[in-house]
């Protein structure tokens, strides 16, 4: 088991199972190794690989604790019983204990050498909201994933956007449940302006880089989370640095003054493509693991799992500033895949090459001719108990209503509708809410786009289930609200919604705390492809009137006067949808847009949804003339 350079004592961790070491290390190969001074016959040896190193790692898991289903093509009995044949944390603990016996025992593979390690790393990402984290978030539940990183045996984690998207307490709790079996490491995050998250960066469990030991070697881990966190998630007053290069570099610089000359860079910046860009800038590192991107990578005799393409080949390599040339690895997540990328060094702890039959992207799998049974306490005290949850997720009643909700994929993209605005509802809610805490104007609108609205059906009177409110809103998206939106802009946003009246589209937005009149004749906006920049502003929108009577628009021009507070989602204010925010700050506060309409429902509303406030067909919020 690989531990930190200043290592605290050995202690029990929960699921974590002993992990089989047996290297057949010769007295040449280890006096190679061991050796300060270059041998006559340095020129030769410098080609000779003397340690191979297996990093094995995961990135982006994002709490598909029950597995995936694929697309039914592969044949045979599922090994374990499961209910999804691809992915599941049972089974990814199984293959990885496989996977890193294979690296350091038996004989070497063709081209390896004798003396080999491997090292277990997670990309980060390592839960995500949905029904399935919510499992964790219940009175006395453990946090199910920590659980399941626990079982696959994770050396180090970088940390991702989404471990902040519930704020930096709940993310604080979670590194707490490994009681101190598993470092988070990033480099370019501060941390000091959150007390619990600071409480971990002095007691060694948030770190900027950590020393890894396998088969006696040492190797440095370095960690950077995406310069874009802010806008990605709620990381409130943790502070994030761009100097990404420097930061690596600078770290990669102190590893060799203290003789540790392996070092793997573990970066979550997004895409693949953010990693290839970043080594020309880089030195003295000798592999990238790249995580949030969720791209597939493999060769032609990768085995993927049914309906997976690869995008481009594993590794991918770049030349880093000193003309090395230096492996790109990533794989996507949910599970579905352990990452596999071995180096042969020499007795300079110099990369001689990339082992690329054995490097590539392992599936995991319950079915077919790589099947793996799950790991047996994995599936008891991870899988059964979210399943269970699930299962009472469908029978908890969350409010009840008097009229049937319509939540049809055309209508909410097209019109008003009810559940459209139950929902535009719930945004601004949660949005005034949580204001005051995370130091933002309490929002007077809430939008929510119409393609957000998922269950493509109208729910009937009577009870709503919990599970009802993931159906309806099953994206993590996060509540974000834009404090100051001119009062032009609000208007082109909602010209955005009606761009494509009396047709349907995703940018149809369900609206609250306001009303407005458009004229379906008159010119649409227009937004450059695949952006959010106007090409032809919409005059459709003739009237604008706030909740409290403030008129914004009148007879199709602005009236004068201070901005608005907004509520949206995040996924909106960034742009998608080709929503025109123009770029303005905006603050994610921590709760999905599930979660605010089910705290809406439950406690805003009380529990009953009346057909006076959610009359069917709506209450005149959007009116074509």
């Amino acid at each position: 088991m690989l531990s930190s350079e200043l290592a605290r004592s050995d202690t029990v961790r929960p699921l974590r199972k002993h992990r089989a070491r047996a290297a057949v290390i010769t007295a040449l190969t280890g006096a190679l190794l061991v050796s300060t001074s270059a041998p006559a016959s340095a020129g030769l040896l410098d080609k000779i690989p003397t340690f191979t190193l297996s990093v094995l790692f995961t990135n982006d898991m994002e709490s598909a604790l029950l597995g995936v289903a694929g697309d039914g093509t592969d044949e045979g009995p599922i090994a374990d019983g499961g209910a999804n044949p691809y992915g599941s944390p049972s089974r990814a603990a199984t293959l990885m204990d496989d996977l890193r016996k294979e690296a350091t025992t038996g004989l070497p593979k063709r081209g390896q050498a004798l003396w080999r390690g491997e090292v277990a790393l997670s990309g980060g990402d390592n839960y995500l909201a949905g029904p399935e984290f919510s499992a964790s978030l219940e009175d006395d539940a453990p946090f199910y994933d920590a659980l399941a990183m626990q079982g696959i045996g994770y050396d180090g984690s970088a940390i991702g956007n989404h471990e902040f998207d519930f704020g930096p307490e709940i993310f604080g709790d979670f590194i707490e449940s490994f009681g101190g079996s598993l470092d988070f490491v990033s480099a370019n995050l501060d941390v000091s302006g959150e007390p619990q998250l600071d409480a971990h960066a002095q007691d060694g469990t948030i770190v900027r880089s950590k020393v890894l030991r396998s088969s006696g070697q040492r190797v440095g881990m370095i960690g950077l989370t995406t310069p874009e966190l802010p806008a990605l998630s709620s990381p409130r007053n943790v502070e994030v640095s761009g100097d990404l290069a420097g930061i690596a570099n600078g770290l990669a610089s102190d590893f060799s003054r203290r003789g540790i000359n392996k070092v793997v860079l573990v970066s979550h910046l997004q895409d693949i493509d953010n990693e290839l860009a970043l080594v020309p800038e880089l030195s003295g590192i000798d592999a990238v693991v790249g995580a949030g991107g969720g791209e597939i990578l493999a060769g032609p005799e990768d085995r993927l799992i049914p309906g997976d393409t690869a995008e481009r080949g594993f590794p991918l390599y770049a030349d880093d500033k000193n003309g090395r040339q230096v492996p790109v690895v990533t794989t996507t997540g949910d599970y579905k895949y352990i990452g596999r990328l071995v180096l042969n060094f020499n007795w300079r702890g110099e990369v001689v090459n990339v082992d690329e039959a054995q490097t590539g992207p392992v599936r995991v799998s319950g079915v077919g001719p790589d099947a793996v049974e799950g790991d047996a306490r994995v599936r008891a005290e991870v899988e059964k108990p979210v399943t269970e949850h699930l299962e009472t997720l469908a029978e908890t009643v969350v409010a009840t209503s008097e009229v049937p909700l319509n939540g049809v994929r055309n209508d909410v993209r097209s019109r008003e509708t009810n559940l459209g605005n139950l929902v535009s509802d719930g945004l601004r809610w949660a949005g005034q809410q949580r204001a005051e805490e995370y130091g933002v104007t309490p929002p007077q609108v809430g939008i929510q786009n119409g393609g957000g609205i998922r269950n493509d059906s109208t729910l009937p009177a009577g009870d709503i289930s919990a599970l009802n409110t993931y159906e309806v809103a099953p994206f993590s998206n996060f509540v974000a609200v834009v404090p100051e939106v001119p009062r032009d802009v609000l208007r082109q946003l909602l010209e955005r919604g009606v761009s494509a009246a009396p047709g349907a589209g995703g940018q149809f937005m369900q609206v609250s705390g306001l009303s407005f009149t458009y004229d379906p004749s008159r010119t649409a906006q227009v937004v450059e492809e695949g952006s959010s920049t106007i090409v032809t502003p919409g005059e459709r929108v003739q009237d604008v009137t706030l909740e409290d009577g403030t008129v914004l628009v009148a007879d199709g021009q602005v009236v004068d006067g201070p901005p608005v507070s907004v509520a949206t989602n995040d996924f909106s204010a960034r742009g998608g949808d080709g929503y025109p925010f123009e770029d303005l700050p905006f603050t994610p506060v921590g709760t999905t847009y599930q979660q605010a309409l089910e705290g809406f429902l439950t406690d805003g509303l009380g529990g009953a949804v009346t057909s006076a406030e959610y009359p069917v067909g709506g209450s005149g919020r959007i009116v074509a003339q």
